[in-house]
């Protein structure tokens, strides 16, 4: 039976992912010192095949035994985490891209690295595809999450060339889903608290930015795909639906049936203009593209941060 360590397993994307791999039949390791993460996400896992560690992987990771296969999930992924924890942030992208590498090689495992859209920054190209070098400000606000990914990303080729390490990229686009923090400064996780509640939805700039969403459970079977596979190059995972941020917000509105008004905030530094996937690669190598429309994924969203909040009412 295949054992699999998951770092960052209490995470909105590690739990998703822990879950998919216990459905597989794994042995699934769960690691996360909990700094944005959270045992709710993971309890109703628990079970012999299912361990929780709460650890730092920016220090040296230990697992007794065999390990088959090591997903690096741990990293702050919010704007809002990043931009509080620039130093953990670079840190667990540096030194916890290597410690898990480290073990990777060590138990002779397969890695992947969860790495993301950010790296290609603000593109000048659209959309994007995994050739393209991108367009990142390595000293603005956002460098310390885009440049964290972009170092490991270099790392985990480094030790694929010269260790021999059986190492994949996966670049994550825009993901929404269950589980998500309520406020994290993402988009979906804002704006549906906020109109549940009739509360004003805040957008940044005047909303025409656009991003590309994609269901978490599509995102996880692409994943464990490309785990399975043979290639090595990085891989976009994501929806190439573009919709602008407005747009996304006025569906919010509508599957919400809210009375939420629309309000503009200041265009935070370095946002990108454009996001959207070209997944012409994930297609040809691992069969997989994306097959829950927005509307349905979105309604699943919803529901699950309606019973939360009640949850948190009563």
């Amino acid at each position: 039976m295949a054992k699999s360590l998951v770092t960052g397993g209490a995470g909105f994307l590690g739990s998703h992912l822990c879950e998919y791999l216990l459905n597989k039949g794994h042995h699934v390791i769960a690691m996360d010192n909990l700094l944005t993460g959270t045992i709710s996400n993971i309890e109703h896992l628990q079970g012999e095949r299912f361990k929780f560690v709460k650890h730092d992987v920016t220090e040296y990771i230990y697992i007794a035994g065999k390990v088959d296969f090591v997903w690096h999930f741990a990293s702050p992924a919010s704007p809002l985490d990043y931009l509080q924890l620039p130093i953990q942030t670079l840190k667990v992208g540096a030194l916890g891209t290597h410690k898990a590498l480290g073990l990777a090689l060590e138990k002779n495992a397969a890695f992947i690295l969860a790495s993301t859209s950010e790296v290609y920054g603000d593109p000048m190209i659209h959309p994007q595809h995994e050739s393209y070098w991108g367009n990142v400000n390595p000293v603005g606000p956002r460098g310390v999450y885009d440049e964290a990914k972009r170092f490991a990303e270099a790392l985990t080729m480094a030790y694929h060339r010269y260790k021999g390490v059986d190492t994949k990229i996966v670049r994550i686009f825009n993901t929404y889903g269950p589980r998500m923090r309520p406020n994290d400064g993402r988009a979906i996780p804002t704006f549906i608290p906020q109109a549940l509640a009739n509360k004003p939805i805040t957008i940044f700039g005047d909303g025409s930015q656009t991003r590309s969403f994609c269901y978490v459970d599509d995102l996880i079977e692409g994943i464990y795909r490309l785990m399975m596979s043979a290639y090595h190059e990085p891989v976009n995972i994501g929806n190439p639906c573009e919709m602008t941020i407005r747009q996304m917000a006025e569906t919010v509105i509508r599957l919400t049936d809210s009375s939420s008004k629309i309000v503009e905030k200041p265009l935070p530094v370095d946002d990108p203009k454009v996001r959207q996937p070209n997944i012409a690669t994930a297609k040809q190598i691992l069969d997989w593209e994306p097959r829950i429309e927005f509307e349905e994924g979105l309604c699943r969203t919803i529901a699950w941060f309606r019973h939360k909040m009640s949850a948190e009412e009563s």
